[in-house]
């Protein structure tokens, strides 16, 4: 199993933070990272963005269902979200490509280049098996509270 270059994992930690920031006026705090099997619980909504080019793998952005409804709403500017519906899981899916094309133009600034996939929204509990890399799971919070948390396995070329 390939292990994770740091150099790799900054540019998704950026991305998050710069678009939570500005689309959501969330200011982000970053835990701290660690190995974990990806497996989420039965209130998980999780955004999944395969990679392919010069680093191969996928990102998972994993977060609560109340707090993808809150960040529905905030992206839709403040229009109420009481549930996950058809349009907030577009705004929930529409926040994964933000994220990633913005970490795809950092890393093609360090002369890496990837391409990403649509993404793909899940919901429920889910163990999802990776054999090409770890999954170094990275948690995010704003005031305190957690709000999502980046599921990052990659492996470089």
């Amino acid at each position: 199993m390939a292990e994770i270059n740091v150099n790799h994992i900054n540019p998704f930690l950026m991305a998050a933070g710069t678009i939570l920031r500005d689309a959501c006026q969330m200011e982000m705090s970053i835990g701290k990272p660690y190995v974990k099997t990806t497996e989420f619980g039965e209130d998980s909504v999780i955004i999944m963005i395969g990679i392919t080019g010069e680093m191969r793998g996928q990102v998972m952005i994993a977060m609560k269902i109340t707090k993808a409804c809150e960040i529905a709403s905030k992206m839709m500017m403040g229009m109420p979200v009481p549930e996950l519906d058809e349009m907030a899981m577009s705004a929930i899916s529409e926040l994964g490509n933000m994220i990633m094309g913005n970490a795809a133009t950092i890393l093609s600034t360090k002369g890496i280049g990837i391409d990403i996939t649509p993404p793909t929204l899940c919901r429920g509990a889910m163990k999802i098996s990776q054999t090409y890399a770890k999954n170094i799971c990275i948690p995010m919070s704003s005031d305190g509270s957690m709000v999502l948390e980046l599921d990052i396995a990659v492996k470089g070329d």
